[in-house]
């Protein structure tokens, strides 16, 4: 089977950070359209079929692969805001829960498969464990981002702010220090989910919550549409088409 996930590109970063922003006010958006288990019902039901029709593929497909990540960001959002919301547990558990659980999806993973490149993704068990660390990752940024932006007071434009300063920490680290390449992969990835929803969710909430009041509908419209193209560029141009000693 060939490599299953894009290269670790300019183009990857940028798609994923607009994944993670559409996710969030897609959430809230639909959260507010429709009775919120609904919601978590269809969005579980449309990642279920996205993820089948990606593990049936025998290669990398742009945009069954990234649909599948919108549709992660989506039900990993509401994951976490069922949490809080729904059980009332506070973000600085629901964070450290997440954490935890990430850290013992690569403990199990780097135990079976020796190994937590995503550019080893070859084989169907490793695939599996791909999908499950993406979406212990969207659930553990969705909640963090929520506790510094509510918890810690900073508000969505400053959390965002804050995760634009940390997300350059594991290429500058990896550069001068010789951090771990897949570690700072890793690192940098998590913290693409509290990104791009803290400036979504400061462009989409209204202006007594700190934000530009534009509306979660809009918002998610105009990411999705933007995800649209450049996913259609790279479907034409396959220039995020992954090597097998990539990272």
């Amino acid at each position: 089977m060939a490599v299953k996930v894009p290269e670790v590109t300019m183009y990857f970063w940028l798609v994923k950070v607009l994944t993670t922003g559409m996710g969030e006010t897609t959430s809230d958006f639909l959260a507010h359209l429709m009775d919120p288990v609904i919601a978590v019902g269809l969005a579980g039901c449309a990642l279920a079929i996205a993820l089948v029709a990606q593990f049936r593929t025998r290669s990398y497909v742009p945009w069954l692969y990234w649909a599948a990540v919108v549709l992660v960001s989506v039900f990993g959002t509401m994951a976490a805001d069922v949490l809080h919301v729904g059980f009332g547990i506070p973000y600085a558990v629901s964070t450290v829960f997440f954490a935890v659980a990430l850290a013992a999806v690569f403990g199990l993973w780097y135990a079976t498969e020796k190994t937590l490149a995503i550019h080893s993704i070859t084989t169907f068990r490793r695939e599996l464990f791909y999908w499950l660390a993406v979406v212990t990752t969207f659930a553990l940024g969705t909640a963090a981002g929520d506790l510094t932006a509510t918890t810690l007071h900073l508000g969505y434009l400053g959390s965002g702010v804050a995760f634009a300063v940390l997300i350059a920490l594991p290429p500058l680290a990896r550069r001068w220090l010789g951090l771990n390449a897949v570690f700072a992969f890793w690192v940098a990835y998590v913290l693409t989910r509290p990104l791009g929803a803290s400036f979504a969710d400061w462009m989409g909430v209204s202006a007594g919550r700190g934000g530009l009041d534009l509306g979660t509908g809009p918002v998610s419209l105009a990411l999705l549409v933007a995800i649209l193209a450049l996913v259609g560029y790279l479907s034409v141009t396959r220039k995020d088409v992954a090597r097998t000693d990539d990272v």
